[in-house]
């Protein structure tokens, strides 16, 4: 059973293949209808394909109830545009902060307050059902997207946050509001029956750090820490996910209780598997969405043969492309990658 063999990659068990999952398949209806053998507007299409394509785990967030842009005062920042024809793109806006005294005096919990707690562990239980209901096969995660960093840049926007770091200590009692909010809905994820949880917090760049190291080790990581203890507490995995290069960090983030690293291929494969593949599940590769999109595929074969290499002594992993599967990829683009990757996956 595909779920099964990703709950028993994340909980380190030995398994026949390795556990397999994509980012933005969803944006490439041709090629799934096509490997599912039916139409792109069937609503089982998604879950067909995936089956075909052994996706084992789900990348899933949720924020809760409380919708931000309505509640309190928010930057978009826009982003590229995912689609193939942009319609999902973003123009950005102008951040509601002018100055980092305003930065200061902000409070994420005052601002965009928090919903009903059993109201929110409902609404997060209902999502599982749902999602189990539609994917039977798969592993839907729980999860929480803004969480302190990511938080503070979607309120803020980049460049008062960035000016509110020139004073640590007072941008740390900021994202300690950041954190009590969050911690609200860890608490709610380790009231459900869900069995592994996503801390999403893109804390890093591609360079890595933009901070002081140590005001994430101070300040950062121990509040990660204090995050995973409800959830460690209620039976459940942890997954730390960050954009960027953090290398530096993550045995820090593995010593604060993350069960998995859900990592780009900035971060070094072979080192991140050779430093924690017997304590901890992998999640991604040395495989880059770039060069699929360049089409060169003797890139693509030799880092594919170079994430099984490296995955040779490590415990549980879970195959992802770095980045996510852009949607410009044709289906035969598509089609090719997965007829070299899957075979792959099976463990010797």
């Amino acid at each position: 059973m595909s779920r099964r063999i990703a709950l028993d990659c994340i909980h380190l068990k030995h398994t026949p293949r390795w556990a397999h999952t994509q980012y933005s398949l969803e944006y490439h209806r041709q090629f799934l209808a096509e490997t599912a053998g039916i139409p792109t507007g069937d609503e089982h299409l998604l879950s067909r394909a995936m089956d075909d394509l052994q996706i084992d785990l789900l990348w899933h967030t949720n924020d809760g109830l409380i919708d931000w842009t309505a509640a309190g005062r928010t930057t978009n920042m826009g982003h590229a545009a995912y689609a193939a024809d942009g319609s999902d793109q973003l123009s950005s806006l102008k951040s509601p902060f002018d100055s980092a005294a305003e930065v200061y005096a902000f409070d994420a919990v005052r601002e965009y307050g928090l919903p009903d707690f059993p109201e929110q562990v409902q609404a997060y239980e209902h999502l599982l059902n749902q999602a189990h209901s539609n994917y039977p096969e798969q592993l839907t995660t729980g999860g929480y997207y803004k969480t302190l960093v990511s938080g503070a840049i979607a309120a803020f926007g980049w460049e008062a946050f960035l000016l509110a770091g020139t004073d640590p200590q007072r941008l740390a009692s900021v994202l300690d509001t950041f954190f009590q909010r969050t911690l609200f809905f860890m608490r709610a994820w380790a009231a459900t029956s869900v069995d592994v949880v996503i801390q999403h917090d893109d804390f890093v760049w591609t360079s890595g750090p933009f901070l002081h190291p140590e005001f994430y080790r101070q300040e950062i990581i121990p509040r990660y820490a204090e995050l995973w203890k409800p959830l460690h507490a209620a039976g459940k995995k942890v997954l730390f996910c960050s954009d960027g290069c953090f290398v530096d960090f993550a045995s820090d983030i593995v010593a604060a209780g993350a069960d998995g690293l859900i990592f780009e291929p900035c971060n070094d494969f072979n080192w991140m598997a050779s430093e924690f593949g017997g304590t901890t599940c992998l999640v991604g590769s040395a495989i880059d969405c770039r060069d699929l999109a360049a089409g060169d595929w003797a890139k693509v074969d030799f880092d594919i043969a170079r994430t099984m290499t490296a995955l040779a002594n490590v415990r549980g992993a879970v195959v992802a492309v770095g980045n996510h599967l852009p949607p410009d990829l044709s289906p035969q683009t598509m089609r090719t990658f997965f007829q070299r990757l899957l075979p792959q996956l099976e463990r010797k």
